[in-house]
């Protein structure tokens, strides 16, 4: 078993120095890459360079003060400033003023708005629903053969079943 096991750790060592070869050279190639890459990058810095721009600097070259920004001149703000004071002196006259808008409204004004669709559609039923009810207790009261005395009638006892609740 010896014998087998000896010319496969020689092919094993082999195999490792050929691998180790071929790292190195994969590292020079990339290094080599990357060389080309940061060459070619130098070159195209110097190629486009921004020139500069002096704002606040004084370039004692003359080559430089071609690069040179002028220093801005301060605008006349005299007309703004006029409109400004007139405008404020200008009194608000206390008529024209709307005190509603003034004042805070309840907590609850949106509330109110967003159902005052859906309670106008209530009234509207519960209007209906107060005829029906007149019509059915006028049905029962048969006896009664004038209509003005039906609707007395009808409100007397109304009114005296409030007084009970």
């Amino acid at each position: 078993m010896t014998i087998m096991s000896e010319p496969k750790i020689g092919s094993l060592e082999d195999e490792a120095l050929k691998r180790k070869e071929r790292l190195l050279a994969l590292k020079r190639k990339r290094n080599h890459e990357e060389q080309n890459e940061k060459d070619n990058e130098n070159n195209s810095n110097k190629e486009t360079l921004p020139k500069p721009k002096f704002r606040s600097y004084q370039p004692e070259d003359d080559s430089l003060k071609q690069a040179l920004i002028p220093a801005g001149k301060p605008a006349n703000i005299q007309d703004e400033v006029k409109d400004q004071l007139a405008a404020g002196k200008s009194r608000v006259v206390i008529e024209e003023l709307d005190i509603q808008n003034l004042a805070p409204r309840k907590p609850d004004w949106d509330l109110k708005r967003d159902v005052a669709k859906k309670l106008e559609i209530l009234e509207k039923r519960t209007q209906r629903a107060i005829a029906e009810l007149i019509r059915d207790r006028l049905k029962q009261r048969q006896d009664v053969t004038d209509l003005a005395d039906a609707v007395n009638a009808i409100t007397n006892a109304d009114t005296s079943e409030d007084r009970e609740t």
